[in-house]
């Protein structure tokens, strides 16, 4: 008996002392990352930013409950591809090989080879790394023998795209997003209303593009199912890729487990044109296609949600959702359909405006992130490996334009420490710099989609334009000549930013 009682206090030491490593294993688990990226979706289309819109979003307002929601979140640029270099390089975007504008769907990769992502980050600390969606920062086709010449200038395929003629597309891209970190990639070349209209499935082709459409509502403005003619897969059907997506990233979530820890990147292809919802979401708002699409991305946000609660995953998952810019919604929808897209900001997408970058932002940290915590903290997207760096405990040196929103997070801190400012810049190249309540815009004119887009100055008035956010939150009154103090310091401070003098 003696013996019997030795063997089970023994036992039970050696169980507690298991039991105590599992926990403190659990508790040390690196957590998995998921960042729902919506394209072109705008500040007022989710209703917890807008209760006056005309869109019901409750899943994306379900996770604004469950964590927190920043109101002063920012896009680096207007447009697509700048944006989403600067979310996975911590570098923005007028620092890479194209200053301003946006890829095709034939141009090469944007992101130098040698370049840290957030992507290789994670990867290199243990991550499952995953992309699954529009992609827009470039594949580098393979050429035609005999085309090798072309590759001799550093821009080909970057200013303007490659011609369709010398590319080789029974060939594996020679770089793409499986080779800036991701371990796995299911995307879309670019937007969905640009060619070639395809899947590449760890940069590989699903289907060669040997179909045609001649496209699609070419004179609505870009706007409804509007797309570009163009090469396109013979079974690609528009109206299911949002669907496609959405599929893609569940499956990649059901694979994962408790025993490596997982970043999936989902930078979906909606709201953006072609606004295309399925039948189900058809008529389901009252704000048109339009209003439709946003609702389908709504589900679709709730879809994945689901499955990181049904797998058990969720606990220890950040949940990030955002917008890449602002949205393409024009005075005249706002008035036909009664809904502000932009919210209360001026502008739309492309635009220098507020209405151009500023975006929804919303961050769900179980255990970690307050439950319905509003943040009016300034921040961008580029702020995203900083965060990743500092969650981890990596202390390597920071790239230029990147600072950490953990303490935000947190509820350690009410601005971000250590940003000099937050810097944008729009669709034809203006800059715009904002610290505290103070917003400088070099240029006159919207910088962006918006008329009047460019205002040449005239002697004796303001070169460009400065707000007071504070008590002129839609831009209207430009006080650029009244606060010329203002306007050298934060000149001053936007040249040290793009010098990189600021760290």
């Amino acid at each position: 008996m003696v013996r019997s009682i030795k063997l089970a206090i023994v036992a039970l030491i050696v169980g507690s002392g298991i039991l105590c490593l599992s926990m403190a294993n659990q508790k040390q688990q690196a957590p998995n990352i998921v960042y729902i990226l919506a394209d072109d979706l705008g500040y007022g289309d989710v209703s917890v930013y807008n209760p006056t819109g005309q869109i019901p979003t409750p899943n994306i307002d379900k996770l604004a409950a469950q964590g927190m929601r920043f109101t002063d979140a920012h896009s680096p640029s207007s447009v697509c591809t700048p944006t989403r270099y600067a979310l996975l390089t911590g570098r923005y975007p007028w620092r890479s090989r194209l200053p301003v504008g946006v890829l095709r769907g034939y141009s090469r990769t944007l992101i130098e080879a040698d370049r840290a992502t957030v992507a290789s980050f994670l990867k290199s600390k243990g991550y499952q790394t995953g992309v699954v969606g529009k992609w827009h920062l470039g594949l580098d086709w393979e050429l035609k023998k005999g085309n090798e010449g072309l590759l001799a200038s550093a821009d080909y395929g970057i200013k303007n795209e490659m011609d369709t003629a010398v590319i080789d597309f029974s060939r594996k891209p020679a770089q793409g997003p499986n080779t800036i970190g991701f371990d796995y990639s299911y995307i879309l070349p670019a937007s969905l209303d640009m060619p070639p209209y395809c899947y590449l499935e760890n940069q590989k082709l699903i289907e060669l593009p040997t179909g045609y459409t001649d496209g699609n509502k070419l004179q609505t403005g870009y706007t409804g199912p509007f797309w570009r003619a163009g090469k396109m897969s013979p079974s690609f059907d528009f109206y299911d890729v949002l669907p496609t997506f959405i599929s893609k990233a569940t499956d990649f979530l059901k694979k994962q487990t408790r025993q490596k820890p997982f970043f999936l990147y989902l930078p979906l292809s909606a709201p953006h044109t072609p606004w295309v919802p399925s039948n189900n979401y058809k008529g389901k708002s009252k704000v048109g296609e339009y209003g439709d699409f946003v609702q389908q991305v709504d589900a679709a946000v709730g879809e994945v949600v689901k499955t990181l609660e049904q797998s058990g995953l969720a606990d220890n998952t950040i949940v990030v959702f955002a917008s890449d810019n602002g949205p393409y919604w024009r005075e005249s929808f706002v008035k036909q359909f009664n809904h502000k897209a932009a919210g209360a900001f001026r502008g739309m997408k492309g635009d220098a405006f507020e209405g151009g970058h500023r975006i929804p932002f919303i961050v769900r940290w179980p255990g970690k992130v307050k439950a319905g915590a509003v943040s009016n903290a300034t921040t961008t997207l580029a702020n995203l490996l900083a965060t990743c760096k500092e969650i981890l405990g990596d202390k390597t040196p920071n790239p230029e334009d990147t600072y950490s929103i953990l303490p935000v997070l947190l509820g350690k801190a009410q601005q971000v420490p250590n940003q000099p400012a937050v810097v944008h810049s729009s669709s034809i190249g203006y800059f715009a710099i904002r610290k505290g309540d103070w917003k400088l815009i070099e240029g006159l004119g919207s910088g962006g989609f918006t008329e009047p887009r460019d205002v040449k100055p005239v002697a004796g008035e303001p070169t460009g334009q400065l707000y007071n956010l504070a008590t002129d939150q839609l831009e209207t009154t430009n006080v650029y000549q009244q606060n010329p103090e203002k306007v050298k310091e934060l000149t001053a401070l936007l040249n040290q930013i793009k010098q990189g003098k600021t760290r």
